[in-house]
């Protein structure tokens, strides 16, 4: 693998700056603080097996921010970061999940806010793989961000062997024998997930279908300003208060999947060059805002920026 960043020769007051700039540099969406003042040393290296990118990231003690900001303008949300621990240890935080993660440890890290942090020095490597390939075979993504697939499990400590062996061996491989290993590297982490996802506790079949043809209700409704949570239920042939419950196990209320997926329906409208003639108002009354103040409110509050504001950055970025 290439060096792409060292600390080693740089001035000591300037080392973890250009380290958190060379990092963004290459689309990593963390805003970083540094956990103790010890000298900071951190060493980037990245390579290119098949169509796999992969970075190799020393580092000292840190902790990282996702930023909602920094994620919409490095335009990762068509990706899954997969965190392989080689040494170490760090904590992340998403989903309302909290885990740590050792060496030999697997993860999966949505681009969405969240939170990681290493007190001690550490290494990891880390790939971008698309989101559809992981979630076609284990479902949202939610199941499984920050969920340790742990070095106990015999096809973690599989796929952490065969990654070691393909770096080492990669410089080696015709163009197709590395599209060919690439593809069962991938292979071996969705087999080591859905490992560690087979030990949490199974939900109901039915509740499954029901909160999907519920979502898919949700979907095609969304544009009703009288879309709730009591016409949902209605749909759906169960009562409020079982809705309710599904919903809640699986980590959210369905009065807030309704107001986030009309969010991100606007948020996409606004962002689609062809919908640039639209004025706001009719883009908030299309996803179901009886209002455009409270469609800002809330958009502001979800994305961090007004809606007019967020339009032209988008619109910006696209030319």
């Amino acid at each position: 693998m290439q060096t792409l960043f060292s600390t080693q020769g740089l001035h000591p007051r300037n080392r973890f700056q250009l380290w958190r700039e060379t990092l963004l540099e290459y689309g990593v969406a963390i805003e970083w603080q540094r956990l103790n003042d010890a000298p900071f040393e951190a060493r980037i290296e990245a390579g290119r097996i098949g169509p796999l990118q992969l970075k190799r990231i020393f580092q000292g003690g840190i902790r990282g921010e996702a930023m909602p900001g920094l994620m919409r303008r490095l335009g990762n949300d068509g990706n899954l970061s997969v965190v392989l621990k080689l040494s170490g240890t760090m904590t992340s935080l998403q989903d309302e999940r909290c885990a740590v993660q050792g060496a030999g440890d697997i993860l999966v890290l949505d681009h969405r806010p969240g939170i990681l942090a290493a007190a001690q020095p550490g290494a990891s490597l880390s790939l971008e793989l698309p989101r559809e390939r992981l979630e076609r075979v284990l479902g949202p993504a939610r199941l499984y961000t920050a969920l340790t697939a742990g070095a106990d499990l015999a096809s973690s400590s599989l796929t952490m062997t065969y990654f070691r062996d393909l770096i080492s061996v990669g410089g080696q491989l015709t163009p197709d024998a590395a599209e060919r290993m690439s593809a069962i590297g991938v292979d071996l982490i969705v087999a080591s997930l859905a490992e560690r996802l087979a030990q949490e506790v199974p939900r109901s079949v039915h509740g499954t279908v029901t909160v999907q043809r519920a979502k898919a209700y949700v979907e095609a409704h969304l544009g009703d300003p009288a879309l709730d949570p009591p016409r949902v239920a209605a749909a759906m042939g169960v009562s409020l208060r079982r809705l309710q419950e599904l919903f809640h196990e699986r980590g959210r209320h369905i009065s807030d999947y309704i107001w986030h997926r009309r969010l991100e329906a606007a948020a996409a409208r606004l962002a689609d060059p062809g919908c640039a003639h639209l004025p706001i108002g009719l883009v908030a009354y299309g996803c179901g805002f009886l209002t455009q103040a409270h469609f800002s409110r809330r958009f502001k509050a979800r994305f961090g920026s007004p809606p007019g504001e967020y339009r032209q950055m988008c619109l910006s970025a696209a030319r």
